[in-house]
């Protein structure tokens, strides 16, 4: 039988916008690998989505399972007959089978002969395995909360209206929430609101943009974006495409329409970022830039319908926006009333953790540590310290209880108005950098200063009472925090070392349940999240493990050493050193009582050692001051200049000589061949 598509769409109300990605990527899973597990074949899933609609397309399904050669074992031969009779278990295991102990057949095991039998089972048909596949599909969909309507006890995200399963031309009789499945799929709500008769499943994307319903996300979304910019270009400005807001956007509508807005120009004396958040958060509208960067009075809205009058629509939206902007504009006037300063007392009322004490406990710590970084980065002692006491000031602000994700911007704006250091301004606003991976750091030195005191005070104080984050808990992302701290040591090139930066910031705390080896403890901690940075910057993790096994504690030293050793495994000789280091480790973990404390020159004998003697002294006087100054990568390049007097040492020289004061000579040659190497990496790593 011929191979068709396959269409199973859902029927809903209005979905929540930021589910519906994650819902219909599920649904189309599911189904593909409910049909994977029944051994139907099919070609590409595909999974479309709607405010309205999750959909599942599936091409070429095949329309039947395999026939299955089934073998079923019965009793052993020697229990199956007594005296060339069948017994009660032949007789079973027969009618068991539906076939006489005669039509059974004998299995040769290596544990002996069983009785047997053999039977072609034929392929069930798709259509009688797709409402099970359908039905579990849709149970383990992970909705974010199932709701009831109605007198009935089913249960989903939203109330379900329809369902469709078409394989090819023909319906497939299934039942799911209570819904009988069919042909018939929806329009548009507004534009085409009458039922849609499907001819077939592969009708489906263009019957429905005939309805006005872009049904392909990927197409809705970037038609959001191109009528967007097109829209913006109109209005002589440039539209902020934030991506997600795009796809909050893109989860709310079937048949995007971008319209521009305007609103009073009065409102651009507020910080542009609470128009903006306003915008975005309760309005989900597009901001616009002038030539010069700067915050147009204006906006575009994306509508759900193609309105005959879109004047209208906009003049609705611009009313609709008018409060909002409103009530930005009474916050910041509001907040502006008080000064930041005068919020530090109201911190001591707001608990940062119970047993850390409260956000001013945390700001006092974190000024001693912010000053002490301060003072080992060249920076202003002073202004750390004052951007740490001032740093969460903002959080009592009535801007960021509304919009909180504007902490930190600002803490920026209050202190600038307030009369504050430019510099501690600026380092309120930096602390919180970086925000996500690929983020910027601080610029700033008091910025540094202030988000590294911050992140280890953290760190330590949590670690300190024994809550570390576990594989499936991390509630103050402290994954996160020591990411953060790594990177900004890294970009900003601050060469600290974080064992005292830990034990710095772990003094600060007036008590810690879990105090002893707590900088140690930490330290490791963070050192292991290098992993994940090395795999972000596309480098194996055995180069990570080379360096990790170091006693390394500066991160910019150890991403010197990463870059410098990932550069290494490049060159043609890094195979052969690496397994020769290898080598020479395994030799020395096992002869660790023998090697002698240096080389004596008079006991190397064969050629071979004397030219590896003499190639380690002239590497060993190139590469010290490489070292020295940290450059790793050319001081790897000049050894890898012994690959061959290496290769000939292994190759004619017995380490393991009878004579013991050779054996002890030449074990002690190696340890400086691999004490070479150690000062970078382990390189032995490399071949794991």
């Amino acid at each position: 039988m011929a191979a068709n598509t396959l269409l199973v769409e859902l029927g809903v109300e209005e979905l929540p916008p930021g589910a519906i990605d994650s819902l219909a990527d599920a649904f189309a899973d599911a189904i593909a690998s409910g049909l994977r597990e029944a051994e139907v074949g099919f070609g590409e899933a595909r999974a479309y989505a709607t405010p309205r609609r999750l959909a599942v397309q599936i091409q070429a399904l095949e329309a039947k399972q395999p026939d299955r050669l089934i073998e079923r074992r019965g009793p052993a031969l020697a229990a199956a007959f007594k005296d060339g009779e069948p017994t009660k278990a032949a007789q079973g295991f027969a009618r068991s089978c539906g076939v006489q102990v005669d039509e059974l057949i004998q299995l040769e095991t290596d544990k002996g002969t069983w009785l047997g039998h053999r039977f072609e089972q034929p392929g069930a048909t798709v259509d009688e395995l797709l409402p099970a596949i359908i039905r579990q599909s849709v149970a383990g969909l992970p909705v974010p909360k199932n709701m009831r309507w109605g007198d009935s006890r089913i249960e989903f995200s939203r109330p379900v209206h329809w369902l469709v399963v078409l394989h090819g031309r023909d319906v497939v009789e299934a039942e799911v929430l209570g819904l009988h499945a069919g042909r018939e799929t929806r329009g548009h709500r507004f534009h085409a609101p009458a039922a849609i008769a499907l001819p077939q499943a592969d009708d489906y994307v263009s019957a429905l943009e005939n309805a006005s319903v872009l049904v392909d996300r990927q197409i809705r979304r970037e038609r959001i974006r191109e009528q967007v910019l097109a829209e913006a270009e109109v209005q002589a400005a440039t539209a902020v495409i934030d991506e997600d807001l795009l796809d909050e956007v893109n989860g709310l509508v079937e048949w995007p329409v971008a319209l521009a807005g305007s609103f009073d120009e009065r409102f651009l004396e507020v910080p542009a970022e609470c128009l903006i958040s306003s915008m975005k958060a309760n309005q989900k509208y597009f901001h616009l830039l002038d030539a010069d960067g700067k915050l147009e009075p204006g906006f575009i809205t994306v509508a759900n319908i193609d309105s005959r009058d879109p004047q209208r629509v906009i003049e609705g939206n611009e009313r609709v926006i008018r409060p909002r902007l409103a009530d930005a504009a009474f916050f910041y006037e509001t907040d502006l009333r008080h000064s930041l300063a005068s919020r530090q007392e109201g911190l001591a009322s707001v608990v940062f953790q119970q047993q850390l004490g409260t956000l001013a406990d945390k700001a006092r710590r974190s000024e001693a540590l912010a000053r002490y970084i301060a003072e080992r980065i060249e920076g202003d002692p002073e202004h750390a310290a004052r951007a740490a006491q001032l740093a969460k000031c903002d959080l009592a602000s009535e801007m960021v209880l509304e919009f909180p994700e504007l902490q930190g911007i600002m803490g920026c704006y209050y202190a600038r108005h307030d009369g504050e250091p430019e510099a501690v301004a600026q380092a309120i606003h930096e602390q919180y950098l970086p925000r996500f991976a690929g983020d910027e750091v601080p610029r700033s030195k008091t910025g540094l200063a202030l988000a590294l005191a911050d992140r280890l005070d953290t760190l330590t104080g949590i670690f300190g009472i024994g809550a570390r984050p576990t594989g499936a808990k991390d509630p103050f992302a402290l994954r996160r925090a020591a990411i953060g701290v790594l990177n900004i040591q890294i970009k900003a090139e601050l060469d600290l070392d974080l064992r005292e930066l830990l034990e710095q910031a772990a003094a600060q705390h007036s008590h810690l349940p879990q105090s002893a080896g707590l900088a140690e403890e930490v330290l490791e901690y963070m050192l292991d999240r290098f992993r994940a940075w090395t795999q972000d910057e596309g480098i194996a993790v055995e180069v990570y493990l080379s360096v990790r096994s170091r006693p390394v504690t500066r991160p910019l030293d150890f991403a010197r050493r990463i870059r410098a050793v990932h550069a290494f495994t490049q060159r043609e000789e890094a195979g052969a050193l690496a397994a020769a280091n290898k080598r020479v480790s395994n030799i020395l973990t096992k002869q660790a009582d023998e090697i002698a404390e240096s080389v004596d020159a008079s006991l190397l004998a064969e050629d071979a050692e004397r030219a590896l003697a003499q190639a380690l002294a002239e590497r060993r006087r190139i590469v010290a001051p490489l070292f020295a100054e940290a450059r790793y990568s050319e001081a790897l390049d000049a050894l890898s200049m012994l690959r061959d007097p290496v290769d000939a040492f292994f190759d004619d020289v017995m380490v393991m000589a009878d004579d013991s004061a050779v054996r002890r000579n030449r074990l002690a040659l190696l340890a400086e061949l691999q004490a070479l190497f150690l000062d970078v990496a382990d390189i032995a790593q490399l071949q794991q």
